[in-house]
């Protein structure tokens, strides 16, 4: 698990620059940062770490989208699996899902 970053000694120039390390600055992940480190504030960091794990795992996922790359993997894979087998063929190899379907 990430480790959090604070500095040594707290001024105003590291609440400045403390925006660079983090998705505050309109960026996607920002919601779920925020709700993390909103946990991480609540319970401290030693508890903080096992009992905000699934707040932690929303953002990881926002930052770095595992999840969504395997999904997508696995229907290619699939996809080419049926195209070998012969249940794909011609024009219904690559047809996109209806615009309603999801």
């Amino acid at each position: 698990m990430a480790q959090t970053i604070s500095p040594f000694i707290r001024s105003p120039f590291t609440d400045i620059t403390g925006g660079l390390v983090s998705h505050q600055l309109l960026d996607r992940c920002a919601k779920q940062e925020m709700a993390f480190m909103d946990c991480l504030e609540a319970y401290g960091l030693d508890r903080g770490l096992k009992k905000c794990q699934a707040l932690f795992e929303d953002f990881h996922e926002c930052q770095t989208y595992c999840k969504q790359l395997k999904r997508f993997t696995a229907m290619r894979r699939e996809r080419d699996r049926q195209i070998a087998c012969g249940k794909l063929c011609n024009d219904n190899k690559y047809v996109s899902p209806r615009i309603d379907s999801y």
